[in-house]
Formats: structure tokens, C-alpha cells, sequence
């Protein structure tokens, strides 16, 4: 039976301009049906961050503070009805200096927001069991039509349940730069092998937005090197629509998306490999 429970976010400091929505306590799986078939489009603000448009929604994932790997990547902090974050770490957690006041969303469970029906899906974020970084976050929802899966910054196993509540998702984001919180290339491709989404969007991974001193990551042609004959599909820049019928049936593509500077230059997988 489901149970709805209402919660109350803390109103101190960053989460007090965040209002609060419903949450159903259910394990069923999100609804394959889409609720809108004016398509999907996605733009990169850097790192694990993306900013969902469709079906009358917006949807921004992942903010972060400027620090570290996300170093040199502009402010994230864009107009957004709903908020989601992966944890509470500052490269995917930054909640403060939002107007507008979205709805935020950080606690596994079945959300409905607007007509939307969320999924927080609860992973282990690191290879020790949780002891180091606690869990994560993936979350998974249907927006213009397109199934989405963003699984924030995970380095732990996808188990079985998990795999059967997910299914195939259309676009699935994965990370993919290595690290202590974040798959490697190898395990990346495990990931993508074994949950088989029509479109996968690498994150998570080194740029030249990243502080070379304290960036643990590796470039993203790490990953490009492990999936050796997938097609790959680079977007010269930092904003992609999908359509769903426009998707594969079969197989996966990668899509690399081009963060935009200011000044007009760019990063993407050209960054050459550094030290991890």
C-alpha cells in the first residue's frame, strides 16, 4: 500500500528558498508510457549538471560549487522549476543562490511533481560499501517523451532490483572519469552493457575546467578508448533535442556534448589525458 508523506526541508541556510513537494513511498517503477511527445532538450552546464526542458517543465540536476574538478565551469545556478541532487557533496549538492524559489528533491523514493512522476533510486556511491561517501542518488523520470536516467556520481554496483526497476532507459547519463566516487571507463561499460539505453551521455569526467592539482579524474577519451566500435555522436554544442522516434531501437550511441565558454572556445574530448 502506498504511503504519502509530506517533507519538510530544513529552513536554515541553503535549503530555506527551496519549497517542499509530495513524496509516495513506492518501489513500483516509473511508467513507460510517455507523458508528452514534444521531445526532450538537454544542455550541459558542466560535470554531472544538466537543465531538462519539456513537456512544460524544467529541470535542472546537479549544481555544484565551483572547486576542484568543476574549477573553471561557469555558475550552474539557471532558472528551473524542480531541483534534483545526487548527494550532498559540493560537486553535485551546491543548493545555495537559487531565485525563483524551484522545488528541490534530494531523498530516494516515487516523487509527483506537475504531473510528473520522479524516481529517486537509492545506489551505494563508492566501492566501499558506502563507508567513505554514503549513497547516491540516480534519478529517473519521463519528460517530451523521453525516458531519462542520470545516475549522478556513482562508483558502486548496480544491483539486480535496481536493474529491474530501471529497465532501458532512452538517454542514460553515466559517469565515466574514475576516481573514488565515479566509474571508470571499464566499469562504465559495464553499466552501459548491462542496463542497454538507446542513447548515453558520458559525464563526470576531466576537462580543462578542472584545477589539474586537486582533479582526480581522467578525460572523457578514456572512455571513448574503452568503448572501442560504439558510435559516437559529437555535438558541437552545449544543447541536443531528442526526439523519441528519433532514437535507436538497437544498439547504444554516445552522444559527447561541447561545454560553451564565455569566450566562445570550448571543452570537450579533445582534453588530453593527465594525471589521476
Amino acid at each position: 500500500m502506498k504511503r504519502r508523506k509530506f517533507i519538510r526541508l530544513v529552513q536554515t541556510g541553503a535549503l530555506a528558498s527551496f519549497t517542499t513537494i509530495g513524496i509516495s513511498r513506492s518501489l513500483s517503477a516509473i511508467a513507460q508510457t510517455p507523458n508528452s511527445a514534444n521531445g526532450l532538450t538537454v544542455r550541459w552546464l558542466g560535470h554531472t549538471c544538466y537543465l531538462f526542458t519539456g513537456g512544460g517543465l524544467r529541470v535542472l540536476i546537479n549544481p555544484f560549487r565551483q572547486i576542484g574538478c568543476t574549477a573553471g565551469y561557469r555558475n550552474p545556478k539557471v532558472n528551473t522549476d524542480l531541483v534534483l541532487i545526487s548527494s550532498r557533496l559540493l560537486d553535485e549538492g551546491s543548493v545555495d543562490g537559487f531565485s525563483g524559489n524551484p522545488a528541490l528533491l534530494y531523498e530516494p523514493g516515487v516523487y509527483q511533481f506537475n504531473g510528473t512522476q520522479i524516481q529517486g533510486i537509492r545506489t551505494i556511491k563508492d566501492r566501499q560499501q558506502g563507508r567513505r561517501f554514503g549513497t547516491n542518488v540516480a534519478w529517473m523520470w519521463n519528460q517530451g517523451g523521453i525516458k531519462i536516467l542520470h545516475l549522478g556520481g556513482l562508483a558502486g554496483p548496480i544491483d539486480i532490483e535496481e536493474r529491474i526497476l530501471i529497465g532501458r532507459p532512452d538517454v542514460m547519463f553515466v559517469p565515466v572519469g574514475g576516481g573514488p566516487k565515479s566509474y571508470t571507463p571499464e566499469e562504465a561499460k559495464q553499466t552501459i552493457q548491462t542496463l542497454k539505453p538507446r542513447v548515453v551521455i558520458p559525464m563526470h569526467y576531466k576537462t580543462d575546467a578542472a584545477d589539474p592539482a586537486t582533479c582526480d579524474l581522467v578525460p572523457l577519451d578514456n572512455f571513448l578508448q574503452v568503448m572501442g566500435e560504439t558510435p559516437v555522436q559529437r555535438i558541437a554544442s552545449d544543447t541536443v533535442t531528442f526526439q523519441p522516434g528519433s532514437l535507436p531501437s538497437e544498439g547504444s550511441v554516445i552522444g559527447v556534448l561541447s561545454y560553451q565558454y564565455g569566450n566562445g572556445s570550448t571543452v570537450n574530448s579533445t582534453t588530453e589525458p593527465g594525471n589521476s
